[in-house]
């Protein structure tokens, strides 16, 4: 560092640099802006929220606004789309004029005037993602942006001189373009001199070693130039555990958890090889699983149980697989004993009649892929890690059919057509994402039971002699909520270049509301009272009020009766967000033309969470509605109506339909990965 920052204080020294690199950061992130994202709804007006992360009820920003609309002459009522083109370049992208702005202070004490140019939106958004250091603010920022290729090296990311050197004819960048399957068997066929064989050699050993361990804990199908940010968790995992294999440590104490996620059965043998390979060299392993190959592999099982939050917390059963299958409390141990089970249903069904066909699919590793899904049905789409499952539901089925339907403006892979599109009139995407970015969101919000209980408090006498509306019991209006926290519950403290702290307020103590709403109670409960309440126990707690009760048991149904109902969105699993979203679909009036999309729900839930999610799944079905779901589960394989299974392999050996059918037909199929395992288990379950 130059001695002249070296005597500066570290804050000092930081501004320098921030000023410095300003000008960089507003350039790498121009191209990154999406004004689509921080304008979705062109038929919105600035008033009613139209450009997103702009609070329009803000003091400062509406002064600004409304002063920009009287110099441009537009009022903040207009739809974006019916402005003016120079109007909206003028908002979006700066003025040069000079612009009066009065901004009253948002606490009332007094007015303040700036007479300064306007930057536009997309300035302004640029400058506040380069000068924060909050990561809660960056990511909000971020979701406004999207990824561009850079002109210059056209997304390669190295230059023409590094470009240019080759070995067997590929440079470095063509060569991370491989697979782990494909850079194997590159690095066997290649042909060098005698000379560069001396030179190479113990590269050429480092090299195939650790390839190899990619390939055998089932990530064969990657290609190296994957990015980590796109890897699932399993996978990410999964890497790290190649890294172990390779360092032929002894003595340690390796924790894992459900390192099977996203991995066929035909994969996953080779996860549980190599996992045994590290046991036999002397170490040991701790592994949270589901997975029924783990388990019976497993020396030694640990049983929690025997429910869910407040109704587990205990070892039900701890020993060899056989001694836990013999524990009748245990859950675990009577699934693999085959005591408790899901049956193979009787009968498959048809369909209403109707279908969706998909023709000429060729995105990624695709092969002019085209498939029927029949309408009114479950279909399954298996195959082995890498052979285009995702490719095909996720990144072209669901978006085209999402454009059509819901009019959204997602990225579509490449096909050729699609028909029968009439025959339903939505489509919904059911991920494990978090149902809810901030601590604010939570189950009751979600599902919309919360509206109704707050409306239950405002109708009870002590809130009407007082004047209260439903908005008094809502955690993010003013009026009832604690102003100290804002409603919710902690207070968040900046650390600058350190992740955000949060304590819990010091007035309201965590409960979120003044003292004042917290006297309004219903059954001797205040609202506080209400929401950290169980499910379960709101259910019977609201039993006599069918509106709140209804929904309050669909969420018990599809087995969240344990969580509590203001539990933060923030501290819910994966399978449990996707559980309240399917249970805020079992609660809606069902038209019997809705196309639900899954991709591996069932990813980190033991079996009898799963048998209850196949319950709400076929609930969904017999109601008239289309599920298509991607899954490696084997009991969940066995419930569809269809199969579409793709293979043979993983990346390039993949992206064809190797077999469809029943679950039966598809087990007849000598080339396919899944109907062997198929087979296997429909013969198990025989007996």
């Amino acid at each position: 560092m130059s001695p002249i920052f070296t005597e500066l204080s570290r804050d000092r020294r930081a501004a320098i640099f921030k000023h410095i690199l300003q000008d960089v950061i507003v350039n790498e992130f121009h191209s990154l802006l999406d004004e689509e994202l921080v304008i979705p709804d062109k038929e919105l007006s600035i008033a009613e929220g139209a450009i997103q992360w702009f609070n329009i009820d803000s003091n400062w920003n509406r002064s600004r606004f409304e002063s920009l609309a009287k110099k441009l002459d537009f009022t903040l009522e207009t739809p974006i789309n019916k402005l003016k083109k120079p109007v909206f370049d003028a908002i979006m992208h700066g003025t040069n004029e000079p612009i009066h702005f009065v901004y009253t202070r948002q606490d009332g004490t007094g007015t303040s005037e700036f007479t300064q140019s306007w930057p536009g939106v997309m300035k302004e958004l640029k400058r506040r993602y380069s000068e924060t250091f909050s990561d809660s603010q960056k990511e909000s920022l971020e979701r406004l942006m999207n990824r561009c290729v850079c002109e210059s090296c056209h997304g390669l990311r190295l230059k023409p001189e590094a470009l240019g050197v080759t070995v067997g004819g590929k440079n470095i960048i063509e060569l991370c373009s491989f697979s782990v399957n494909e850079t194997i068997e590159f690095f066997k066929n290649i042909q060098f001199t005698e000379t560069e064989k001396q030179i190479a050699e113990q590269i050429l050993k480092e090299i195939n070693n650790r390839l190899t361990f990619l390939k055998n804990v089932g990530l064969d199908y990657l290609t190296l130039e994957r990015q980590a940010a796109t890897l699932s968790g399993g996978e990410a995992q999964r890497i790290r555990l190649a890294t172990q294999i390779g360092s032929s440590l002894v003595g340690v104490l390796y924790i894992l958890d459900e390192p099977s996620i996203g991995l066929h059965q035909r994969d996953n043998q080779r996860l549980i090889d190599t996992l045994l390979y590290l046991r036999n060299l002397g170490n040991t392993l701790i592994v949270v699983e589901h997975d029924e190959q783990t388990l019976r592999t497993a020396d030694y099982i640990v049983d929690l149980g025997p429910g869910a939050g407040v109704h587990g917390g205990n070892i039900t059963a701890c020993g060899t697989p056989e001694e836990v299958m013999k524990v009748k409390e245990s859950l675990t141990g009577q699934y693999l004993a085959g005591t408790l089970k899901m049956d193979v249903p009787e009968k498959r069904r048809s369909g209403n009649g109707n279908s969706i066909v998909l023709e000429g699919v060729t995105e990624h590793n695709l092969k002019n892929v085209s498939v029927e899904i029949p309408l009114g049905t479950f279909t399954c789409i298996t195959g082995v890690s890498g052979s285009g499952k995702s490719t095909l539901l996720s990144d072209v089925f669901f978006p085209i059919v999402s454009n059509k339907i819901m009019r959204s403006k997602l990225p579509v892979g490449a096909y050729k057509s699609i028909s029968g599109l009439e025959n339903i009139d939505k489509v919904i995407n059911i991920d494990q994402s978090p149902i809810g970015r901030t601590p604010r969101s939570n189950p009751a919000t979600y599902v919309g039971v919360f509206d109704d209980i707050r409306k239950l408090f405002a109708e009870l006498p002590d809130a009407k002699m007082k004047g209260y509306k439903a908005g008094r019991f809502s955690f993010n209006i003013k009026g009832g909520r604690c102003e100290n926290c804002q409603g919710a519950g902690t207070i968040t403290i900046e650390m600058n270049f350190l992740p955000d702290v949060y304590v819990t307020c010091d007035v309201c103590h965590g409960r979120r509301f003044n003292q004042e709403t917290l006297d309004v109670r219903y059954k001797g409960k205040s609202i506080d009272d209400v929401l950290k309440m169980t499910i379960e126990e709101a259910a019977i707690f609201f039993s006599a009020l069918p509106h709140i009760a209804r929904k309050l048991d669909t969420l018990v149904s599809v087995g969240l009766g344990y969580i509590q109902l203001g539990q933060s969105a923030l501290t819910l699993s994966g399978g449990e967000a996707q559980r309240v979203k399917l249970a805020n679909e079992l609660a809606r009036k069902s038209t019997g033309k809705t196309l639900y999309i899954l991709d591996e729900p069932t990813t980190g839930l033991h079996f009898a969470d799963v048998k209850q999610l196949m319950e709400v799944i076929n609930r969904l079905v017999e109601q008239g509605n289309t599920v298509v779901m991607i899954e490696h589960n084997l009991d969940v394989i066995l419930q569809a109506d269809k199969i579409i299974d793709l293979g043979p392999e993983g990346g390039v050996g993949g992206g064809q339909i190797i077999a469809t059918g029943t679950p039966e037909e598809v087990a007849l199929v000598e080339k396919s990965y899944t109907g062997y395992y198929i087979k296997e288990m429909l013969s198990k379950k025989a007996k």
